[in-house]
Formats: C-alpha cells, sequence, structure tokens
C-alpha cells in the first residue's frame, strides 16, 4: 500500500486548495523556486493523466458501483487503522507522547472491538486521528522538503516526502502480519484502489476549480505539507508567500 499515493493526496490537496484560490497559467518556461524539475514533472504529470485515466481511474469507479456503501466504509477503516499504527511509530520518533497515546488507544480500540478496525469505534468516541507520516518526521526534524517532484501513479511529492514513501513501505504492518505473499499483494491492491476511489470526489473539484491543474496541485500539495509540519502554527515570516 502506497501511503501517500495520489489516490490519498489527491483528496487532501483538494480540500486544502479550495481556499487558496485558482492557480493561473505560468509563463512560457517559468519555474517554481520549489519545482526546479518542472518541465519533467509537468510530463511525469502527462503520463499519469494517461495511465490513471486508462487504468486506475476506471477501476476505482467501477469498484464504487459495485461496491456497497457499507462494504466500501469498512474497507476503508480498516486501512485507516493500518496507518494508525505507523502513525504511532511516527509519533514516537517525534516524541510526541500525547498523539502516540491517542493513536494507540485508536488502534487498540478499533481492532478488539471494531473487528480489526472494520468498525471506527474510536473516531465515533471522539479519539482523533494522528495521522502522522514519515516524511512529516523528517520535516519536524528540521530536514528541508528537497525539490518539488511528481511521481506517476502516486502524485505530488518532495525529495522528502519521497524518501518517507520508502521508510512507508518498509514499515506497513501488512508486511509483519500477512505472511503470504498472495494474500499481501491482494490486500496491497485493495488499498490502493480504496484510496483512489476516496479521490474521486475530491479531483473533480481540482477539475473545476484550476485553470491549470498541474499549478494547482503543487501549491496546495506544498503549503498542505508544510501546515503539517508545523502542527498549524503559522509560518515564520521569510516563509510566507
Amino acid at each position: 500500500m502506497m501511503q501517500r499515493a495520489l489516490l490519498r493526496m489527491l483528496f487532501v490537496v483538494a480540500l486544502a486548495a479550495l481556499g487558496g484560490g485558482c492557480a493561473t497559467v505560468p509563463p512560457q518556461g517559468a519555474t517554481s523556486k520549489d519545482d526546479p524539475f518542472e518541465p519533467w514533472n509537468r510530463a511525469m504529470y502527462d503520463v499519469h493523466q494517461v495511465v490513471d485515466g486508462h487504468f486506475f481511474k476506471p477501476i476505482a469507479q467501477a469498484y464504487v458501483a459495485a461496491t456497497p456503501q457499507p462494504i466500501q466504509t469498512g474497507i476503508h477503516n480498516f486501512f485507516q487503522n493500518l496507518d494508525d499504527v505507523v502513525s504511532i511509530v511516527n509519533d514516537w520518533l517525534q516524541w510526541d507522547l500525547n498523539r502516540a497515546g491517542n493513536d494507540m488507544g485508536r488502534v487498540m480500540i478499533n481492532s478488539f472491538f471494531g473487528l480489526g478496525g472494520i468498525i471506527d469505534i474510536a473516531s465515533e468516541a471522539g479519539i482523533e486521528r494522528g495521522d502522522q507520516d514519515f516524511g512529516l518526521t523528517f520535516g519536524k526534524w528540521g530536514i528541508p522538503q528537497g525539490p518539488y517532484l511528481f511521481i506517476p501513479v502516486i502524485g505530488p511529492s518532495t525529495v522528502r516526502d519521497g524518501t518517507g514513501l520508502i521508510a512507508r513501505a518498509y514499515a506497513s504492518p501488512l508486511s509483519y502480519v500477512v505472511v503470504d505473499v498472495p494474500t499481501r499483494n491482494i490486500l496491497y491492491g485493495i488499498g490502493f484502489i480504496n484510496y483512489r476511489a476516496q479521490a474521486l470526489d475530491a479531483e473533480k473539484l481540482v477539475d473545476q476549480a484550476a485553470i491549470d491543474p498541474y499549478t494547482f496541485i503543487r501549491r496546495a500539495y506544498l503549503q498542505r505539507r508544510a501546515y503539517l509540519v508545523r502542527d498549524g502554527k503559522p509560518a515564520p515570516p521569510d516563509e510566507e508567500e
């Protein structure tokens, strides 16, 4: 399961970007200081649009059309519960003991009383998700984000977040809990489809709101990640746009 694949990230990106206004088409050859590889990234974005539009998006749409909503919710909750396990690891790495306690409580409650996480009892009880990942941990350690990258199928990222994705692949609970490789790969596939399905509605918002979707997604992604690294605190004056 890819941690911050486009499937999940597009949903976050769209919500974060709606308040920021529509992006305009950049001048020919212009690049952002955060996006020195913009020509290459735009080419990868075009590749992604073709691959996703002809393969992953139709599969996600078929999944949504054919799967009853309660089953979709249960599947989504199951993979959210796995993400909470990864969040616990990052809470400890950030030495955020309060958030670690919340996430541990979520996993215990949902795993034991929510049928392995299928039922999200913790959220109903008001226990919020920490939702931490290795990219955020690296950011809170003071590691610079590095250049922006757009990776086909995965989606928007940075050098720092991309390194976090690699760490996430090794830290996946499925890698340690599910021994049978074919079964594990099936679960990875289901998780991927689940997150792609979650992004369908937000993707429509991006298409409708943005003159240049590439710039819109980049700006929203970078602003959202910076906001999360700061835990919602205001940006320092030298970082404000």
